[in-house]
């Protein structure tokens, strides 16, 4: 039976987010609010937890994991970044955006696009997944958590109550931050030729790119 803490939105409990912490440094799978909607998280070098969240979710072993990160300093240790890129990503985070970005070492290989050696990073706007990733010291290991939308597809998890319901046995804690009415990340990859948009989401299309939507 999973855990359940409601804490404030803006001014999330100490004690609850160190207990949070405390569960995935365990190895337990979280489900935690975004900027966008809900997400799925654990502990970076948790192997056991990533395939239990690749079992919920019904992922194949090549689907990429993100790594969701405090600020730009601790996103760089994991990707290359340019410094045209730097300013670009600066000028968006923290934000509900996902960027792909070559992998540095720091990345394990069982992470990275098998083919590309590309990571995806984001850094979100949401004071419980800020406060939870400072506790932590590190980054977290997330993807969006989807829930059937009743006419056999899936949409983005917004209301932490429902979650509870459909996940109370599948995950370890559900941290209540209230109601995300985002949709996905905008995902955007960097590559030689410039940035193109590789999903359309919560964080529309930012200025700096031509609209090539793939």
């Amino acid at each position: 039976m999973a855990q359940y803490f409601r804490v404030h939105a803006v001014t999330p409990q100490r004690r609850l987010i160190r207990g949070a912490a405390d569960i995935i440094r365990g190895g337990g799978v979280v489900a935690y609010p975004t900027d966008s909607s809900y997400a799925l998280g654990c502990h970076l070098g948790d192997k056991a937890a990533v395939d239990r969240i690749r079992r919920l979710r019904g992922l194949d072993g090549d689907h990429p994991f993100t790594l969701v990160c405090r600020d730009l300093s601790e996103l760089s240790l994991y990707a290359r970044v340019d410094n045209p890129s730097y300013r670009l990503l600066k000028a968006h985070t923290p934000g509900p955006y996902t960027f792909i970005l070559p992998a540095t070492r720091e990345v394990p290989r069982r992470l990275q696009h098998p083919k590309r050696r590309t990571v995806g990073l984001r850094i979100p706007d949401h004071e419980v997944a800020r406060a939870l990733l400072a506790e932590l010291n590190e980054p977290l290991l997330s993807v969006s958590l989807l829930l059937p939308d009743g006419h056999g597809g899936h949409i983005a998890a917004n209301d932490p109550e429902v979650i509870r319901r459909h996940l109370e046995h599948d995950v370890d804690l559900v941290l209540d931050g209230g109601y995300c009415g985002g949709d996905q990340t905008t995902v955007i990859e960097f590559d030689e030729g410039g940035a193109h948009v590789v999903r359309l989401g919560q964080g529309g299309v930012p200025s700096f790119i031509r609209l090539q939507t793939v």
